[in-house]
């Protein structure tokens, strides 16, 4: 993969906003002391990601004389709130070890970086911990990094800090390390270590999946997809083994890597409409892996219509031999 400024910068900035949520999510126990709400550390490691990602990559784009647009899924309305000061000092403590003498205003107005409204030609978006569920379990989560231009995804960087190497690991049992997955459009996909962003990159690729009965990953939580449909759908396509659950957009990398032959998600409830930061990043780097991704109708993902995926429904990423196929399942149970 050739030299890019533009990458280099967003792999950087996601690279140290992992370090942040690993520290955060090692300190659950102290973290959910701080409120009666088992939501607080996911608040902290949110607020402190996304402040992290807005400093550093807004201070490389300066560097290289480039405009900076987030649209992120944090503002810090809630953090300026009279009640909320233990909230914020945890947010600028877990943010200053990877920016050294940052402070509360800096630490606000970093966050608000992202409240960008997703108009205009071009801008990035983050979701700076997704897969909350996960996080607070110790398990999968991801920070999903993506650039938007005219509509399209044109680079995608995704940290998975759980999520090792070996494919025969439970994704149960958190990855010491993690990986960094990231992808130009038209340039292909490649992941690095997690700690080291600068190690020379490995390129992924997803399973052309005609050999072998299909292996599906999924979403843990019933209330984001429809578990019984996907199982009608796996046995329409002739059955496979128990499918693979796991949190966050780390669905996205475990098709894009091969150790999964489709991630399908069949939204739960009525009229919900996807947003764009859970599912830019892992979207282009499945692509540039060689996997096909749309909407359970087969629809390519529309990214041009502001924050929400407004004229999609549902999600099929699937390597080029399973898709098509999973499409027809899906249409043949009139989901």
């Amino acid at each position: 993969m050739n030299h890019d400024p533009i990458v280099d910068a967003a792999i950087a900035a996601v690279a140290a906003a992992c370090q942040v949520t690993r520290r955060v999510q090692g300190s659950l126990g102290g973290l959910r002391g701080i409120t009666k709400d088992d939501k607080s550390p996911v608040t902290v490691a949110d607020f402190a990601a996304q402040a992290v990602v807005g400093h550093l990559l807004a201070g490389r784009l300066q560097d290289l004389a480039l405009p900076f647009l987030l649209v992120g899924e944090e503002s810090s309305a809630l953090l300026r709130e009279p009640g909320q000061r233990t909230i914020l000092d945890a947010v600028v403590g877990a943010v200053q070890p990877v920016w050294p003498g940052a402070g509360v205003d800096d630490v606000l107005s970093a966050i608000d970086r992202g409240n960008h409204d997703a108009s205009g030609r071009g801008y990035w978006t983050l979701d700076p911990v997704d897969g909350t569920k996960g996080f607070l379990r110790g398990g999968q989560y991801a920070v999903s990094l993506a650039r938007i231009e005219d509509g399209e995804v044109v680079l995608g960087v995704m940290g998975c800090p759980n999520l090792g190497a070996d494919f025969g690991r439970s994704f149960d049992d958190p990855d010491p390390t993690g990986l960094l997955f990231f992808a130009r459009r038209g340039g292909g996909a490649f992941c690095v270590p997690a700690d080291r962003p600068g190690a020379p990159p490995r390129r992924v690729a997803s399973d052309p999946g005609v050999a072998h009965a299909i292996r599906v990953c999924e979403s843990v939580e019933s209330g984001h997809t429809d578990h019984d449909a996907i199982d009608r759908i796996v046995e329409r396509l002739g059955g496979a083994g128990t499918p693979a659950r796991l949190d966050s957009q780390a669905k996205y990398a475990v098709v894009a890597r091969g150790q999964s032959d489709a991630y399908i998600r069949i939204p739960g409830r009525p009229g919900y409409v996807e947003k764009i930061w859970d599912h830019a990043a892992g979207m282009r780097v499945a692509i540039e892996a060689g996997a096909r991704v749309s909407d359970i109708r087969g629809r390519p993902l529309d990214f041009s219509r502001g924050m929400g995926l407004a004229s999609n429904h549902g999600i099929v990423c699937a390597g080029a031999g399973f898709h098509d196929r999973i499409i027809e399942a899906i249409r043949g149970l009139a989901l």
